[in-house]
């Protein structure tokens, strides 16, 4: 269909829905030089929008981040408007309502009958089908997904999502459109939760997942999470942060339109904080307590004090197996280096994937003195450990004492397949490759999406390289065997690569 060019100085924008998201999408619109027209179904909720952008943009010439000339332009561009048909010279629809299926259908829907038929209609839906909001149009071609992330102006990413009838140039319209805002446009195809929050559901739930097994308490995963993995908030953290009526709900629906893919199981813990209105930030108590916008965490034990012992280490793991030892020659532990374990031994193992019981019994050791400690991570940052349901608790005090010896916190968990961060990671770089596999996004997109819409340290497919995809297809395939759970079965692009040696961002050849 054609449009008119995305970056035409009298480009027009429209944005219904005068919320949030409507505002930050009108203020970086206007700040991209189109003329945007503001409505809301609320009376005087889109001039109220015009003065809050007005004072959004204010403040950043004052902080030097725009002049005032140019703040000025943009205030000037922004034109409330009181009835739908207002909108009937809009060159783009950005519509930003309430996240309902019926409301967003009949909307567009309407839009029909007000707007030229050249105009491109787009969706800031973060989960719903865009296929299934087109299918209410006359004209489903020019309907498309243009799903900024909150808040609007700082996040610089924005999905383009192609429905299945979408036309291509109505694609190449909000590419270009999106770059105009000073976005960066990621193209996606339509799917449950499309790129980012499809794989933004490995980090969130199955912490909760681990929580509900009584693995480690919420504050344990956060600590672990930002300082081991190197996250910039833990997931507690940020489901706090983006509040449970909102995540949960959005769970449910990706899990429900997925057909109940196992990877994107809800939490149960999670609906029940949910009910019991432990939303997070907004409500003052989540899963942390909060007082006038600060966090109360709950103050960590000091580490015990280390005062010798007989470590023997495992060394199914060579490379871990040395790092160990000088961890526990630093500590001034002595190392038992005979093949048989000595009977007054520490026995350390460094399993990936598998529990601390499965890891001791396959090799044959007194499970009484095991204890596994997670080897992702080189032992950096932080160092968690585990033993197996009969490992005595003298032996778990002394290891930990002895991890923490050199001042890196060392976290005591349960015995669980896969510790926390191995878990965690494995399901966000499990999900990314499920997205691959179904070509919703190309492995460089999915890398810059995540990292730009959800700021984690790398993207999955490029920290799978960094830890190895082998290590990685080990951590799957050794969780799936332990619990039998079909969200942990290892997607076979992941699993081509591994077994390949080859990047996670290689691309499928496909014969021309």
């Amino acid at each position: 269909m054609p449009c008119k060019p995305a970056d035409a100085p009298d480009l027009i924008v429209a944005v219904i829905g005068a919320g949030a998201m409507g505002r930050g999408i009108a203020q970086v619109a206007a700040t991209g030089g189109a003329q945007v027209l503001l409505y809301d179904a609320r009376a005087g909720a889109a001039l109220e929008a015009r003065d809050f952008i007005a004072g959004m943009l204010t403040r950043a010439a004052e902080k030097g981040r725009m002049t005032g000339s140019e703040a000025e332009a943009a205030i000037a561009r922004l034109l409330p408007v009181s009835d739908l048909p207002d909108l009937a010279r809009a060159d783009v629809i950005c519509e930003a309502i309430i996240e309902d299926m019926d409301a967003k259908a009949a909307l567009f829907s309407a839009l029909g009958a007000v707007v030229a038929p050249e105009c491109v209609l787009a969706s800031n839906t973060s989960s719903l089908s865009i296929t299934r909001i087109a299918a209410a149009c006359q004209h489903p071609e020019r309907v498309a997904g243009f799903h900024f992330f909150n808040p609007v102006p700082l996040m610089p990413l924005v999905e383009v999502i192609a429905g299945i009838r979408t036309a291509p140039d109505v694609l190449d319209f909000l590419t270009i459109l999106g770059e105009r805002m000073g976005r960066t446009p990621v193209r996606v195809a339509d799917a449950p939760g499309f790129l980012v929050n499809q794989v933004g559901r490995g980090y969130t739930l199955e912490a909760t997942h681990l929580v509900a097994e009584g693995v480690a308490d919420f504050a344990c995963v956060d600590r672990i999470m930002r300082q081991a993995a190197g996250f910039r908030m833990g997931p507690f953290e940020l489901l706090d942060l983006t509040a449970l009526d909102v995540t949960h709900p959005a769970t449910v629906e990706i899990y429900e339109q997925c057909f109940h893919e196992p990877r994107f199981r809800p939490a149960t813990l999670m609906g029940q904080r949910m009910q019991a209105g432990l939303l997070g930030r907004k409500t003052n108590a989540g899963h942390y307590r909060y007082e006038q916008g600060q966090k109360i965490a709950p103050t960590e034990p000091p580490m015990p004090e280390f005062s010798g012992g007989r470590f023997w280490i495992d060394r199914t793991l060579p490379e871990s197996a040395d790092q160990l030892a000088q961890i526990v020659a630093q500590a001034g532990g002595d190392i038992d280096r005979a093949e048989s374990p000595d009977a007054s031994s520490i026995l350390l193992i460094a399993p990936l994937g598998t529990d601390a019981t499965s890891h001791a019994v396959a090799l044959g050791l007194d499970a009484t003195r095991v204890v596994a400690v997670d080897p992702l991570f080189a032992f950096r940052g932080r160092r968690s450990l585990m033993g197996t349901p009969i490992t005595r608790p003298e032996i778990l005090t002394t290891a930990q004492a002895m991890l923490a010896h050199d001042g890196t916190p060392a976290t005591v968990l349960r015995d669980s397949p896969g510790f926390v961060a191995q878990r965690i990671l494995a399901c966000i770089i499990n999900i990314a490759a499920q997205v691959a596999t179904r070509g919703i996004a190309a492995p460089a997109d999915i890398d810059r999406a995540v990292t730009l819409g959800l700021n984690y340290p790398q993207g999955p497919l490029a920290w799978a390289d960094a830890l190895g995809p082998g290590r990685i297809l080990a951590i799957l395939d050794g969780m799936h065997r332990c619990t039998g759970d079909p969200r942990y079965r290892p997607d076979p692009w992941l699993r081509r690569r591994a077994q390949l040696g080859v990047s996670m961002l290689t691309e499928d050849t496909i014969p021309a």
